[in-house]
């Protein structure tokens, strides 16, 4: 049996939108329906996005996602990088869940897709 995919749905959405999500999976709950595992990251604006999910953070996590690396240094070196910026970058990813750092100090992307939607 094959392990279900991991995909985390980026969205443009205040605290709305996490309010939205919440009463949908709260009636689907309540008529007895089949709960739904969504991990859903979102941001206040497309502005907020952009500057947080820059183009070389995406190169950093294509990069993670075809391969873990040992450690951040590694991955520095393997993207032609400066040490200080891809640490930097890893902690941000970390602290927003989309890059995991097991007990081995290595770095790692455990999604297996991102999808976006962006409304207005």
């Amino acid at each position: 049996m094959s392990k279900p995919s991991r995909l985390l749905q980026v969205r443009i959405g205040g605290a709305g939108d996490a309010l939205d999500r919440f009463e949908a999976a709260w009636n689907r709950q309540a008529e007895g329906g089949k709960p739904v595992s969504l991990s859903v990251l979102s941001f206040d604006n497309l502005p907020l996005l952009l500057k947080t999910l820059t183009a070389a953070r995406w190169v950093l996590l294509e990069s993670l996602r075809k391969e873990q690396a040992a450690s951040i240094y590694e991955l520095a070196k393997r993207l032609q990088r400066d040490y200080k910026n891809v640490h930097t970058d890893v902690s941000r990813l970390t602290e927003l869940g989309l890059v995991e750092r097991p007990a081995d100090g290595g770095v790692a992307v455990t999604w297996d897709g991102v999808r976006a939607e962006l409304g207005f």
